[in-house]
């Protein structure tokens, strides 16, 4: 299992911190882990994850219409 640091998440979804905060407070993307002190990571797989969830999610509107 890999951890991905806040960068590397902004890099991979292209979405900005406070985004990423946003949707974590609403249970829109995955929760962080505290690694101890002030210092947090994602989980890779569950990133990748939000990003297969979201291309299904266009595939789907593209198919209805």
């Amino acid at each position: 299992m890999k951890l991905m640091k806040l960068q590397k998440v902004i890099e991979c979804t292209g979405l900005a911190r406070s985004t990423i905060y946003k949707f974590m407070d609403q249970g829109k993307f995955p929760k962080q882990i505290c690694l101890g002190g002030r210092s947090v990571a994602w989980v890779e797989s569950e990133i990748e994850d939000w990003i297969i969830e979201k291309i299904e999610q266009r595939d789907n509107v593209v198919e209805e219409q």
